[in-house]
């Protein structure tokens, strides 16, 4: 049996990843910002520890919500509500505050390749909004009575890594080229927050939906 869902779904779901992906943000801004001061080793080296931060939180949002089907699949229904709002704030979020792209200079100082990999750790570990973007953005593809719903969320989460790791470094590769252009028109960067806005938007009417039938 495929641990994968259905076809549209499963698009759906790579659609989002990879907008997400792409969305400026602290992580993006550290490897663009190695990238530019420190040179590709230094970008890539970010990116694997942000990477290594993105899969804790994976498996941690999967760990805990495989233990939450386990115990009550009505719990699992209520916070897919609680997960519906939350994304409705994000939505609102990116309306309201619009992307923030902030690149400051690299150290010209000698930095280990370890250094900037432990950064890419540290900035993504610190961030308590992605372990709960996690746990609001996978249920709504696990359904609660799924015997499989454990291992499903950990291929959904490993997806998730896979597709970040693969937009990512598409920037790395063209680092110069992005922030020039982002520099010349700061505007063209709201494109991305309608877009994430939509994308929050679409999946709180989906979760707000499916539990009104």
């Amino acid at each position: 049996m495929s641990l994968l869902p259905e076809a549209p779904v499963l698009a759906a779901y790579a659609g989002a990843c990879i907008v997400l992906a792409a969305t400026p943000g602290p992580d993006m801004a550290l490897f663009l910002q190695r990238t530019l001061g420190l040179g590709r080793a230094h970008g890539f080296a970010a990116l694997a520890g942000v990477m290594t931060g993105v899969l804790v939180h994976t498996f941690a949002a999967a760990l805990g919500l495989s233990a939450l089907i386990a115990t009550s699949a009505s719990l699992y229904d209520a916070l897919k509500i609680v997960g519906a709002l939350y994304l409705l704030y994000l939505a609102y979020g990116a309306l309201r505050h619009g992307t923030a792209l902030k690149l400051e200079a690299a150290k010209a100082a000698r930095t280990p390749l370890k250094a900037t990999y432990a950064s890419g750790v540290l900035i993504n570990l610190t961030n308590p909004k992605i372990i709960l973007f996690f746990v609001t953005f996978l249920p709504q593809f696990i359904d609660a009575g799924d015997p499989d719903a454990g291992r499903r969320l950990f291929v959904l989460g490993l997806g998730f890594v896979v597709i970040a790791a693969a937009v990512n470094a598409a920037f790395i590769l063209a680092a110069s080229q992005f922030v020039a252009a982002a520099r010349r028109r700061p505007g063209a960067l709201r494109a991305f927050d309608y877009a994430v806005a939509a994308l929050m938007g679409g999946f709180a009417a989906r979760l707000l939906w499916s539990r009104a039938r």
